[in-house]
């Protein structure tokens, strides 16, 4: 099949702005993103860091190393591992990398991004800056916030992938701008809607993954299904009191956005942060668990850079507390645990 060495000026001159989108990582969740945007629009930029990934996805038709059963006709896509020549072609950017990763893909952006319509679909923090993406991008590319936005939902690539159903919500301060993106992820598989809380989404899609991990650990611990109802009772009170002190306004956490996406992380199998919390919880230490996945458990940083910014803000979060102790103090996992059990009622 053949693949344009770069796509035609003309041809993205004549797309509308919503229309203009690359995809800016390599991941399952990049692929499945992809997978919905692509359908809409037929044509996708999509920045990969690795040549050789690039050059097998062209020869197989997808992604080599992530959700290999899901193909794409290349021809609709312009792949390139120059970061710069993705971001001078497209409008709107998708970021879907790893966060601990983020600053070392932008530092090689020579781009001006304070035009662009940044997407973080990135589930995590800054490492070092102690901010979500959108704050990271605002603070340091100096992106006005009405052009930033984030994806959030329970929603598990794999089955975006089998095109079960799911819902994602859009966050962007501009509703106007939320609104024209999810014509891009709506499909009969994909529904979809909006918000303006893009603060709350991205520190809840933090936490979420900390408190899978305490599932996971809970799990390999052999504490049974009685006990994880209590735990995400109590994971979800605690991310309510923090996001009401970071960002105090009107929100409810038992939307789908929340709640929603902190119920599928904890509970499915599909879960690298249960994965990972599950094996810590079995014996293994944090190094082996991590050679062991392949894949980055996000919420491994996210519970240290989650610690560190709520020396500042004081909230009260026995679970994250636990969930530090034992990655970073490494404190027995029966002797965490068995402490914070007797602070739940």
């Amino acid at each position: 099949m053949g693949i344009p060495a770069m796509p035609h000026r003309k041809f993205i001159r004549t797309m509308h702005d919503t229309e203009k989108i690359a995809i800016i990582g390599g991941g399952s969740w990049a692929t499945a993103i992809a997978k919905i945007v692509v359908g809409h629009t037929h044509h996708i930029g999509w920045y990969m860091r690795r040549d050789d990934r690039i050059a097998d996805f062209k020869r197989m038709g997808h992604n080599p190393a992530y959700l290999t059963s899901v193909h794409f006709d290349t021809d609709e896509i312009f792949f390139s591992s120059d970061i710069n020549k993705v971001m001078d072609l497209y409008q709107t950017l998708v970021f879907v990398t790893p966060s601990p990763y983020l600053k070392n893909h932008l530092k090689k952006l020579k781009t001006n991004l304070r035009d662009k319509f940044i997407v973080t679909a990135i589930k995590g923090i800054v490492p070092d800056e102690n901010l979500v993406c959108s704050e990271y991008f605002h603070e340091v590319y100096d992106v006005p916030y009405e052009n930033l936005a984030c994806i959030g939902g329970p929603s598990h690539a794999e089955e975006v992938a089998l095109e079960r159903l799911s819902y994602l919500t859009v966050g962007c301060a501009d509703l106007e701008k939320a609104r024209k993106f999810t014509q891009v992820l709506s499909s009969n598989y994909i529904k979809t809607k909006t918000s303006s809380d893009v603060i709350g989404i991205e520190y809840s899609s933090v936490l979420k993954n900390v408190y899978a991990i305490a599932a996971g650990i809970c799990s390999g611990l052999k504490y049974g299904d009685n006990f994880q109802a209590v735990l995400m009772s109590n994971a979800v009170q605690e991310m309510s009191r923090f996001l009401t002190a970071i960002s105090p306004i009107e929100r409810n956490v038992y939307d789908s956005v929340y709640l929603g996406d902190l119920l599928v992380t904890g509970y499915s199998n599909f879960s690298r942060n249960r994965v990972f919390g599950t094996m810590i919880g079995k014996g293994y230490s944090v190094k082996s668990a991590q050679i062991e996945m392949e894949m980055i458990a996000e919420g491994f940083f996210g519970t240290k850079c989650m610690k560190e910014i709520n020396r500042r803000m004081h909230v009260n979060m026995p679970i994250l507390d636990a969930v530090y102790n034992i990655l970073y103090e490494r404190i027995s996992p029966q002797i965490e645990i068995k402490l914070l059990t007797d602070s739940f009622r």
